[in-house]
């Protein structure tokens, strides 16, 4: 997705010499030892109009869905500082999992050459491969703060999972489903040789997982469908819902089953049933994990804006003049000082992408997907998979 034009505002200041003209940001906000710039604000706002765009929401609600978030977009931006200058102040090491997680992206897009796979990261998210990779890295590292720091804090004990479950029984009523995986390979334009290649490869990857290879890990690096971006996820299904081959097959099955071979009009699937809920009253073993998030997540936001409303007080926080931090700390001044006391209002272009750039992280849509950030498309429509009926 392109990020567009940054919509800063650019002034001309002579230099030393004569002709030494630069282009200048307005600083809006000093969090500790970072800044935050007019044009890192307005690209905040043209991403939020982007991404619901990209969600297709109704123009009529665009608008005022913008309003309320654009509330709130200095507070997101100042969150994010101070998150990150947390993480580096407990010495939080992201990297290993900064580098896992752009070799999926570069397997996924099958791009070998890493000059390529530079150029194919800037053209899809719209800024340069150093700056989407330290995205990457600030919003890995702001998980990992409200997780330690917050997340971890928050205990429910088992008395009050128990009582949840009994006052909400009634909501865990289960039709019977099953949870698939698949691996896709196509036949489509191939001669009747490379179909046998393609037939002796998919009994192989059938024989590979069922000696305990991840099936996640053979979708994601052999199949064709879109969902091997998502390891072959493809979500939940009922009766009705799936080929009639493929559903006599695995609603006669347990966890784990790996089928053999399923030949189609394009091409051949393999599918694995994760996981199945049978028709009735789920216990509360079956249904802890759903239990648990419903407990944890109205006490998770709270805790998190308490964190950071504690951060700002300890912080070193001024926000120029026009500009309001909607997450502000009761009782703290954050009014802006006197730049010729302290730091000039304005600072070069190249001074702010000498700083780690604080941007909204996208993820890089694979080659002939949707666009959809990952957790989106974990659960694609049944439609849109090989398993489903057409």
């Amino acid at each position: 997705m392109r990020l567009g034009r940054l919509g800063c505002l650019c002034l001309l200041a002579a230099g030393v010499y004569a002709g030494d003209v630069r282009m200048i940001e307005q600083i809006v906000a000093k969090v500790n030892g970072d800044i935050i710039t007019l044009s890192e604000i307005e690209r905040m706002r043209k991403t939020l109009r982007a991404e619901l765009q990209q969600q297709r929401v109704p123009a009529a609600e665009v608008e005022k869905i913008l309003r309320d978030r654009e509330r709130n977009v200095l507070r997101d931006q100042i969150d994010q500082l101070l998150l990150v200058q947390k993480g580096k102040e407990l010495g939080i090491n992201v990297d290993p999992e900064v580098t896992r997680q752009l070799a999926e992206i570069q397997l996924q897009a099958k791009i070998a050459d890493t000059d390529k796979f530079h150029q194919y990261v800037r053209e899809q998210s719209g800024v340069p491969f150093e700056d989407f990779k330290q995205q990457m890295k600030n919003s890995l590292l702001t998980r990992r703060v409200v997780q330690q720091e917050v997340g971890g804090r928050i205990a429910i004990s088992k008395a009050e999972m128990e009582k949840y479950y009994e006052e909400h029984k009634h909501e865990f009523v289960r039709e019977e489903q099953v949870f698939l995986r698949e691996i896709f390979l196509s036949t489509e334009g191939k001669t009747p040789a490379q179909i046998n290649l393609i037939e002796r490869k998919a009994k192989d990857l059938v024989a590979r997982a069922r000696k305990g290879e991840k099936f996640g890990d053979l979708a994601r690096d052999h199949s064709d469908s879109e969902s091997a971006k998502n390891g072959g996820e493809i979500g939940w299904f009922k009766r009705g819902e799936l080929r009639d081959d493929v559903e006599k097959l695995v609603f006669a099955e347990r966890r784990n089953f790996v089928s053999d071979p399923i030949k189609t009009d394009r091409g051949f699937l393999i599918v694995r049933l994760e996981e199945r809920h049978e028709a009735g009253q789920a216990s509360l073993q079956e249904v802890e994990n759903e239990v648990m998030e419903r407990l944890y997540m109205p006490r998770m936001e709270p805790r998190v804006r308490e964190y950071l409303t504690k951060l700002r007080q300890e912080a070193f926080l001024e926000i120029r003049d026009g500009f309001v931090d909607s997450g502000a700390a009761p009782g703290k001044d954050t009014s802006w000082r006197d730049p010729a006391q302290l730091r000039p209002e304005t600072t070069t272009k190249a001074e702010v992408a000498a700083r780690r750039k604080r941007k909204l992280l996208w993820i890089v849509p694979i080659p002939g997907g949707k666009g959809r950030p990952a957790a989106e498309a974990a659960t694609p429509d049944a439609a849109s998979t090989q398993a489903a009926k057409p």
